[in-house]
């Protein structure tokens, strides 16, 4: 999970960002607006942040989605690719998103890991980047 480089003391977990992506949380404790985004339904990274931090595949959302949409709620925003999210989340005050850890740059700072095998909160070090 990434934010704005400037908010590097923001820690979270598996729940609260369930919460952010399921519109059930929106501002940040600053009062900032949170504006998460999802890359697109068929991309693997996607499928692998929406299973497990939703307990769901995309697809299996629309339901929840279409319920929330009468309610006034309308899902987070997405966008096409990784450099999209890394650029939104840069430069968009109160963003959230996700890439593969390797693609995270000094734009962006990484604020939780979520590991191939879907384990939330998996460190970094375990992580290695071809260079």
């Amino acid at each position: 999970m990434i934010v704005q480089a400037t908010q590097s003391k923001l820690s979270m977990g598996k729940s609260e960002l369930a919460a952010i992506y399921r519109r059930k949380r929106n501002y940040w404790e600053d009062g900032t607006k949170i504006q998460p985004v999802n890359l697109p339904a068929d991309n693997p990274t996607r499928r692998a942040f929406s299973k497990a931090v939703l307990g769901y595949a995309p697809e299996e959302l629309e339901q929840y989605w279409n319920d929330r949409y009468f309610h006034g709620v309308l899902p987070p925003y997405v966008l096409s690719s990784e450099e999209a999210v890394l650029r939104f989340v840069a430069e968009t005050p109160g963003a959230i998103g996700y890439v593969p850890y390797c693609d995270a740059d000094k734009r962006v700072t990484v604020v939780l890991v979520i590991s191939a095998k879907g384990h939330v909160g998996g460190s970094a070090a375990d992580i290695a980047c071809p260079k």
